[in-house]
């Protein structure tokens, strides 16, 4: 098995066990991301057979939009529901305290907004992106109004952080995101206080959200090889 197939095989693990979760009659937040799309395949599988029914999903960007509607996932949106009961999403890095970093695939605005309104909210991730530390492997994410971009930087700078604005691959230019907006992938020496970080950084005039998620996720289910043998954990 290939290093490729074998995290495609654990994040499939760890998205269908958070789909087993997931009770007929609920409204679904549905994150974006590798790892959640077969979650999100999952619960369009469950809904086919009649194992699961009457759910209705909220998708967290385009991708999770589009890809609900090719399962047969019916879909809402917030301003239409007064509750989310479950929220299954990826993360970039989490840390033992169930603290995260998102916002790889510039959809965490959008992700903050379901995740923090549901009232049970899974993490799903492959072993690589649990760390001890937030911040050891994967840059902090800001979305920020363009015509802020300068000031912005500025700030974070003061903060120490160093950050960049993030290009598109296959496009001349930076990202854009669903709300049409920049992404800053800022560099921090240490996060040793994430929760106050997020707020201070979300409280820069010109920023709309930063891809820290403290103290939002539930639970957290883990795939991981363990004796050759691939096994899903939670924590």
């Amino acid at each position: 098995m290939t290093n490729t197939n074998l995290v495609a095989d654990l994040k499939k693990a760890v998205g269908k066990a958070a789909a087993e979760r997931i009770k007929s009659n609920t409204i679904v937040g549905l994150g974006t991301g590798s790892t959640t799309v077969f979650a999100i395949q999952h619960l369009g599988e469950r809904l086919k057979s009649g194992n699961l029914k009457n759910i209705v999903g909220i998708p967290t960007s385009f991708q999770s939009e589009n890809l609900a509607r090719e399962c047969g996932i019916p879909l809402t949106t917030l301003n239409a529901v007064d509750h989310i009961d479950v929220a299954i999403d990826g993360a970039d890095e989490v840390d033992p305290q169930k603290n995260l970093i998102k916002g790889g695939g510039a959809a965490h605005t959008q992700e903050k907004l379901v995740d923090s309104f549901a009232e049970y909210f899974i993490v799903v991730v492959d072993s690589s992106k649990v760390v001890e530390k937030l911040g050891s492997s994967f840059l902090l994410p800001v979305e920020v109004i363009p015509k802020a971009m300068k000031p912005v930087m500025l700030h974070l700078q003061k903060l120490g952080g160093k950050p960049e604005i993030r290009n598109a691959v296959k496009k001349d230019g930076p990202i854009i995101t669903d709300q049409g907006n920049l992404v800053l992938d800022v560099k921090f020496d240490s996060l040793d206080n994430p929760e106050e970080l997020e707020k201070t950084i979300n409280n820069i005039p010109g920023v709309l959200n930063n891809g820290l998620f403290v103290g939002l996720a539930d639970l957290v289910i883990v795939g991981e090889l363990k004796d050759g043998q691939i096994v899903v954990r939670e924590f």
